[in-house]
């Protein structure tokens, strides 16, 4: 007998996400480049971050060398890729206001663009993301040619190790989920003068997401044995 899926985030209905989605009009693009494996995973967050931010798309694979799709995207923007590698560079408040800032009005609107000053053009930013364990994260980056190409960046120590994800194991203690991570990011690179202000507890305008994964940890967990006996 199949399971009846929900229409819009198209998993069983007893497990459906909508209710944790908030909607985020975020200006920054993101990119998900997620894992084969992570497509199918309920427990994952992505799905969650992807129907809650304004501007987010997900790319599924594990060697991007050739991707087209990125390769536009690298065309089209200033990307960064939120990775702890070697040459990442914490994004801290002096790293940002090296950065120049751009505004540019198309139609009624004013859109503001962060420009690395190595840039030769003016492009709006992109953060790109790899979603998957650490071990296949780490793969993703190692065969995909053009990632390591990208400037790196990574999260101050205080925000890097805030993470509360508790429905999965995960490689260190309080490591962070890609919706974590994104929405910490985001609101690092948005803050501007407020940067000091941003904590796990305040990450501007992304922390009813936040709150929202908190309680969609709280979901996951109730489905588990021990959270039935303490109900019975």
């Amino acid at each position: 007998m199949s399971r009846t899926l929900c229409q819009s985030c198209q998993r069983p209905e007893k497990s459906c996400i909508c209710q944790f989605t908030t909607e985020v009009a975020n200006d920054i693009h993101v990119v998900v480049l997620q894992h084969p494996s992570e497509v199918s995973q309920v427990k994952g967050t992505i799905a969650l971050l992807a129907k809650s931010l304004s501007s987010c798309q997900v790319l599924i694979g594990e060697d991007f060398s050739e991707d087209t799709q990125l390769l536009k995207i690298v065309e089209q923007y200033k990307t960064l890729l939120l990775y702890p590698g070697e040459n990442a560079k914490t994004l801290d408040e002096t790293l940002i206001a090296s950065w120049k800032v751009h505004i540019d009005i198309q139609g009624s609107e004013q859109v503001s663009s962060l420009v690395i000053n190595d840039d030769k053009k003016i492009k709006p930013l992109c953060l790109v993301i790899l979603d998957g364990t650490w071990k296949k994260a780490y793969r993703m980056f190692r065969v995909s040619n053009n990632l390591q190409q990208l400037a790196q960046v990574s999260l101050p120590e205080y925000l890097a190790n805030a993470g509360q994800y508790l429905i999965r194991k995960v490689a260190k203690k309080n490591a962070l989920s890609s919706l974590e991570a994104t929405c910490y990011a985001l609101a690092l690179l948005d803050a501007g003068p407020d940067f000091n202000q941003v904590s796990a507890q305040q990450a501007g305008k992304y922390q009813p997401l936040l709150n929202k994964f908190q309680a969609f940890n709280q979901f996951h967990l109730s489905f588990r044995p021990d959270a039935l006996k303490s109900k019975v």
